[in-house]
């Protein structure tokens, strides 16, 4: 099992108290934490690593390729996630019978978004599948993902039927999640641009029939091909209003309203941004359009 962590004091110990019962090994990935996260990890009993962060894809495969190496399945966590107490005994009485888990590569997990304490249950955010548990011989990561970041696997996989809760604490304060979706805006932009200029290949083909993850990745190219400005207030209408978003009540009001709409607006700025910038400085440059 690994987490990773930094400056997770508020959340990791609901994740680690969570985890309570299942036997296995139990490492914490850290960058640089500068509060009680380490402290909080080492007593739950975890090995805790640091390693410099760069990217959410990139942190993963580093904790893949260094850790565990001996355990043949993998439970990734991020700090702010923590299993229900049915989703723990599911995953104990799985590992208990080894047949449950001959020919399968990997387990997707029904995650419950929490925001400011209200479940997400509406507008296309429930259930939402990702794949946590799997084989660690079997998954990689496609580290051209700036941040969000996705496991996939060689083989067949299954859901389990148990949620996952996702509520990070430090959002009550919306300074932070605004903070920390303005950065986002700005990675998802150029994550976008480089996709569409490079046009390189998908890590797996997308698929509205296939698995969790590859309907992302089908729904996704519809999205860079809708025109800017204007999808962000196509996809609130269609999570607010057709996917009856406006049951989550006022904080599902704020989130919705805030991730759909906010955050996506400011993705196609900061993409105008970005190609504003490299217009100016190829027009700039005296050597381009000219023969040596």
């Amino acid at each position: 099992m690994i987490i990773l962590t930094y400056n997770e004091e508020r959340n990791l110990p609901a994740c680690l108290d969570s985890l309570a019962g299942i036997d296995c090994e139990l490492f914490v990935v850290d960058s640089g934490s500068t509060d009680r996260t380490v402290a909080i990890a080492k007593a739950a009993g975890a090995t805790v690593l640091e390693h410099p962060f760069e990217t959410h894809a990139k942190q993963w495969t580093w904790a893949l390729q260094h850790l565990a190496e001996a355990t043949p399945w993998l439970l990734a966590l991020d700090a702010d996630q923590q299993l229900t107490q049915a989703l723990r005994n599911e995953i104990v009485t799985l590992f208990s019978h080894d047949d449950s888990l001959a020919e399968v590569a990997g387990f997707y997990i029904n995650r419950r978004q929490i925001f400011r304490g209200q479940w997400i249950r509406h507008g296309g955010y429930y259930p939402k599948y990702l794949l946590k548990l799997f084989r660690r011989d079997s998954v990689w990561l496609d580290l051209q993902e700036l941040v969000d970041h996705h496991f996939y696997v060689t083989g067949p996989t299954k859901k389990l039927q148990y949620d996952l809760i996702e509520e990070n604490r430090k959002e009550d304060d919306l300074s932070f999640w605004i903070a920390k979706h303005d950065r986002y805006a700005t990675l998802l932009a150029a994550e976008e641009w480089h996709r569409w200029h490079t046009k390189r290949p998908e890590p797996v083909s997308p698929e509205l029939s296939g698995t969790p993850d590859q309907r992302t990745l089908w729904f996704k190219r519809w999205w860079w091909l809708c025109p800017r400005y204007v999808r962000p207030v196509l996809y609130f209408l269609y999570r607010y209003i057709l996917r009856f978003g406006f049951l989550d009540g006022k904080e599902g009001f704020v989130f919705h309203v805030l991730q759909a709409l906010w955050f996506r607006l400011l993705v196609d700025i900061r993409l105008d941004e970005i190609e504003r910038s490299r217009s100016n400085s190829v027009s700039s440059d005296p050597t381009v359009g000219t023969r040596v």
